[in-house]
């Protein structure tokens, strides 16, 4: 009965990015503008792609899918971030801590596999020209975006089904702006050692598997086009510039967070925001910014 007792946490509490109310204000403001761009913006890229039929091709198909993704991954932490910035104590119900953690592995990890998703398009365009629009169907496309979904939301049940079990009684602060995994899992008051091991076996395996498949998939694409064409490195890098920055902005925040060994708290809060503010207003960004195709949508509005 006590265990019981002990794993009901009605809240924990929320430290912050920064003690300082100045700073704090500023942040506020700054945080609210990105927030609203990202939501915009993301809209904006679906809407355009959904209502312009010279766009409804695999690529955009799938781009409008991540612009979904960060539409909803930029919510999940970044509007209680802004509120608290408000408020003088900072707390968190465990109901919402969970829902925080849920949706945030729910769409990270379906963010992973929609990037290998649009890695692989390319792929298929560049080194198979001829077979594109035979393998790049609509069954091909629809059966790729319900795989991210699928994978992600198996991901995040799967962690959430090890840390929800967990008793808390002891100290209920994070030394943080929302709740993760990583932080949660240090306020357990037992032994942590398996659950961790299991939580980072499950994100290290999917992080890994896609990131090796990206790398696969640009290492064709490269190969490919430094084979067939005159300008060769130059045209291959530009071809896959887009793609390989978002890559490295995505994966780079989550490698340090979830499978780094050493924990820098300013270093940690630094890369969650990149990931969970950051990141969302970014990827769409980078791709519609060097893609014509999306420009001339946007010119064709205007008129």
């Amino acid at each position: 009965m006590e265990a019981v007792n002990q794993s009901m946490v009605s809240e924990f509490t929320i430290l912050g990015l920064c003690n300082s109310w100045e700073l704090q204000a500023f942040l506020l403001v700054m945080f609210t503008f990105l927030y609203l761009i990202t939501i915009l913006g993301n809209i904006f890229i679906v809407l355009l792609i959904v209502t312009d039929l010279r766009l409804h091709y695999p690529m955009y198909f799938l781009l409008a899918n991540l612009s979904f993704i960060d539409f909803f991954l930029s919510s999940v932490t970044t509007p209680k971030m802004i509120t608290d910035f408000l408020k003088e104590n900072k707390t968190i119900s465990f109901g919402g801590c969970m829902c925080q953690i849920f949706f945030g592995h729910f769409l990270g990890g379906g963010e992973m596999v929609s990037l290998v998703s649009m890695a692989y398009d390319r792929y298929v365009a560049i080194c198979k020209p001829l077979h594109y629009t035979s393998i790049m169907n609509r069954q091909m496309c629809i059966g790729l975006v319900m795989t991210s979904w699928i994978i992600g939301f198996v991901h995040s049940i799967s962690q959430l089904a090890v840390i929800i079990k967990l008793p808390f009684c002891g100290p209920r602060e994070l030394d943080s702006f929302f709740c993760d995994i990583p932080l949660v899992i240090k306020l357990a008051c037992t032994d942590t050692y398996i659950q961790e091991m299991l939580i980072n076996a499950d994100s290290g395996v999917l992080a890994t598997i896609c990131f090796i498949l990206l790398l696969v998939s640009y290492s064709f694409i490269l190969f490919t086009v430094c084979l067939h064409s005159k300008d060769g490195v130059s045209k291959a890098l530009s071809t896959c510039t887009a793609h390989i920055t978002v890559v490295v902005l995505f994966f780079g925040p989550c490698i340090f967070i979830y499978l780094w060994p050493l924990s820098i708290t300013w270093v940690d809060k630094f890369l969650a925001v990149f990931y969970a503010v950051i990141t969302p207003l970014l990827n769409p960004a980078i791709y519609t910014l060097r893609n014509k195709e999306i420009k001339n949508a946007i010119k064709r509005l205007q008129c």
